[in-house]
């Protein structure tokens, strides 16, 4: 057998990870269905599908780190005109962060913690500040993470088959992403109950809630999208024009009440109050089927998450989407110092018992020193956007 002569490897330059990247995304076609997340260009639109359906497009630290690059290169492309992100399968737009993986690094002592909320947030900006028309398709699970990458969007297109809520006062974290900012804007004290219960919102009660811009059939979707790709040169109103065309022929549950409309006034007045214990004490006055529903729900959340979660809608109502997450990057490392987040992830993800047991147990034992402590800058490892 022949010796194989081993050449000694190239010393690579030092080089901008970025431009690294760039160039990546500039000599791949990313259609290998295998890919986390494809990327491409059709007409004059850049298309992101996330593409992880047996994990209903969880998105991964990997998937982030591709997606941001071309985000920026797109705003830089004069012949892109609108970017649209969407999921595949049939069940999930996006279900949310890796959490997982998230909670194994943090018990492996792996910056991965770091690493993932400060790309996942500057990310989530990106898409806030886009100078391109953005348009999430939200068909299916909507849930946290997958917020994060629509909600911040010009469009937002809800059908009949989305499924909203940030959930993660369950599993001992907050509602981040920019839930700060989002949510203390929803009409009344919706976005209260949002991020405390965990409350799912579905069909057209997404976009009756605010949250969804438009309201389109999930089969029509495929023509909408062929649709927008097919514009010329759009500018945003064309492409508004042509989403508000579809939205108004579409009839699924033109008719049917919101779902929390009947309990708007309770809700603004219950979710007004300025600490959590004030509204367990109002839900437990009002006695209600509805404020039970929602007292049985807040007794199994957290109650440092729904500490830390009250006082995050509360400060981020007056704050600049920047600052936000700024101020959420801050409690996710606090997060990740915890127990909570860790015994959340246990308890709904791997045991699956629904069982979790929060240190401290109760929201009395939630020091406001121990909250103020969450909120501190982190100096030179502050979140910087």
């Amino acid at each position: 057998m022949a010796a194989r002569v081993l050449m000694a490897p190239r010393r690579l330059k030092p080089f901008n990870r970025l431009q690294v990247i760039l160039q990546h995304l500039k000599t791949c076609k990313h259609t290998d269905s295998a890919a986390d997340v494809l990327l491409q260009k059709k007409g004059g639109a850049g298309i992101i599908t996330l593409n992880r359906p047996k994990v209903l497009n969880a998105l991964s630290l990997r998937m982030i780190q591709q997606i941001y690059p071309q985000i920026k290169a797109w705003e830089q492309d004069p012949e892109t005109f609108l970017i649209i992100i969407k999921g595949t399968g049939e069940k999930a737009f996006c279900a949310g962060g890796d959490v997982r993986a998230i909670a194994d690094a943090g018990k492996a002592g792996d910056r991965m913690t770091q690493d993932y909320f400060r790309d996942e947030y500057t990310l989530n900006n990106a898409v806030g500040t886009c100078k391109k028309p953005y348009v999430a398709l939200i068909d299916g699970i909507t849930m946290g993470g997958g917020v994060g990458l629509s909600v911040h969007g010009h469009f937002r297109v809800a059908t009949e088959k989305t499924v909203f809520a940030m959930p993660e006062t369950a599993i001992g974290l907050f509602p981040d992403v920019g839930g700060g900012y989002f949510l203390p804007r929803l009409p009344g004290k919706i976005g209260y109950l949002l991020a405390l219960t965990g409350f799912r919102l579905k069909g057209r009660d997404v976009l009756k809630a605010g949250i969804a811009t438009h309201f389109v059939e999930s089969e029509k979707l495929p023509d909408l999208e062929k649709d927008l790709i097919a514009l010329k040169s759009p500018s945003k109103e064309n492409i508004a024009d042509l989403l508000n065309s579809y939205h108004m022929q579409t009839k699924i549950d033109q008719e049917k009440e919101f779902i929390l409309d009947e309990h708007m006034e309770k809700i603004n007045s219950i979710f007004a109050a300025n600490s959590m214990e004030e509204i367990v004490q109002k839900l437990k006055q009002d006695g209600s089927p509805f404020a039970m529903k929602q007292l049985e729900t807040i007794n199994k959340m957290s109650p440092t998450s729904l500490k830390l979660a009250l006082r995050q809608l509360r400060e981020g109502a007056s704050m600049s989407l920047q600052d936000v997450f700024t101020m959420e990057y801050r409690l996710s490392q606090a997060c990740m110092r915890g127990h909570d987040f860790y015994e959340g992830v246990r308890a709904v993800l791997i045991d699956k018992d629904q069982s979790p047991r929060w240190k401290p147990a109760a929201l009395e034992e939630v020091s406001d020193e121990f909250v103020d402590n969450c909120f501190k800058p982190l100096g030179n490892n502050d979140l910087k956007l």
